[in-house]
């Protein structure tokens, strides 16, 4: 097993601590739907800025410092019962959509935006949502449809914020390149 280095430990660390600040960023839905978090920005940006390994870990020490009491998640809740509850899903499913998004980038140093877009849905829109989707039919006992139908006013927020990770990525994976040559 490669040991991490000091700067990609430091690198995890900050995208943990982004990903738990961006919880408190929220804008409120009609209806009582759960208010849009900016969580999966940080998800996006963590896969695409330190690829897979790094990404999924950073986004593992979030759940880790949510599991373990601290008030990280969305509305300052933390523990065991908001992983195991309706929405828990969608947290698990940061590491995975970590993952999957530095999977889909880490191999290329310079990368068009159109694939950079590409890694961010899959991995931050559609990895995330695949868990949350079972989670919340699962706990609120819907149909699997029902479920997918209740995330559609989740999406606008979400191509804006796969909007930002992209140009955001792309201007600091640009500077990374040429503070190498």
């Amino acid at each position: 097993m490669q040991k991490f280095t000091l700067r990609e430990n430091v690198a995890g660390a900050f995208f943990a601590a982004l990903t738990a600040l961006l919880a408190y960023l929220t804008i409120p839905l009609p209806g009582g739907l759960p208010p849009v978090t900016g969580q999966s920005l940080a998800v996006m940006l963590a896969g695409l800025l330190l690829g897979a390994r790094g990404g999924a870990v950073s986004q593992l020490v979030y759940l880790l410092l949510g599991i373990s009491g601290l008030p990280v998640f969305a509305g300052g809740k933390s523990g065991l019962t908001v992983l195991a509850g309706p929405t828990g899903g969608f947290i698990w499913g940061f590491v995975l959509g970590a993952y999957l998004t530095g999977r889909l980038t880490e191999k290329h140093d310079q990368l068009s935006l159109l694939h950079l877009t590409g890694a961010a849905f899959a991995g931050g829109v559609c990895a995330v949502y695949v868990p949350g989707i079972i989670q919340l039919a699962y706990v609120l006992e819907l149909s699997p449809g029902t479920a997918l139908a209740a995330m559609l006013p989740y999406l606008p927020g979400d191509v804006l914020k796969v909007a930002v990770s992209v140009l955001l990525a792309a201007k600091i994976r640009a500077a990374v390149r040429q503070s190498r040559q």
